[in-house]
């Protein structure tokens, strides 16, 4: 599809737009720009006004999750668990564990996971501050529950390496995720499953030297 067979440059400029989010292609982009079209014109500014507002969101200051203050409600809670830690790549992963309901305690977002090929390093990611965090803090379990992937595993064995001085109980979540899975693909029974089971990390699944 090309830009001479939109019938309007406005509808057009939509498409171009839309086309640009992950896996939107121009066709999937037009039917969405044709659906937006044809409802109430309430809609596209409702639409809008929540696109527009994404930028007033925040990060959290301690565990770095998204949040609307520089405070999560996860980390601001006198409800949660504070003594445990589940240490996780993204905010993906932290919808993914709390739609469970079967934790109770604190997250820390990495950000990511160490991945030299994709130009990802250890200075790019969170781990500072959670080691930081552990030094500091009164922990009594980390949970690392990162993909089930080489670089989730090369990053889980740094993070061994680096926290495992502190005396502070390591674990991981039992692999009831099918490696080479993200946590988000999980269904909410085998990852609530994963993270009642969780087993104490050894640090053998990897050799690679950090």
């Amino acid at each position: 599809m090309d830009e001479t067979t939109v019938p309007s440059r406005y509808l057009q400029a939509a498409v171009n737009e839309l086309s640009r989010l992950p896996s939107i292609g121009k066709r999937t982009a037009l039917r969405l720009a044709l659906y937006i079209l044809k409802q109430d014109p309430l809609f596209a500014d409702t639409l809008s006004d929540a696109i527009r507002d994404l930028s007033k969101v925040n990060y959290c200051k301690t565990c770095h999750n998204i949040s609307d203050g520089d405070i999560c409600d996860i980390c601001s809670s006198i409800k949660r668990e504070s003594s445990v830690v589940c240490v996780i790549e993204d905010t993906r992963d932290f919808i993914a564990i709390e739609s469970t309901g079967q934790y109770n305690g604190l997250y820390h977002i990495l950000g990511g996971v160490i991945s030299p090929i994709n130009g990802v390093g250890i200075n790019d990611l969170t781990i500072e501050n959670l080691v930081k965090r552990v030094e500091e803090g009164n922990f009594k379990e980390i949970i690392l529950a990162l993909p089930t992937t080489i670089e989730g595993d090369t990053t889980s064995l740094y993070l061994y390496k680096r926290l495992s001085r502190f005396g502070v109980a390591i674990n991981t979540i039992a692999r009831g995720v099918a490696f080479g899975d993200d946590l988000e693909y999980a269904d909410q029974i085998t990852l609530g499953r994963s993270i009642l089971n969780r087993v104490p990390y050894c640090g053998m699944s990897s050799n690679k030297s950090i």
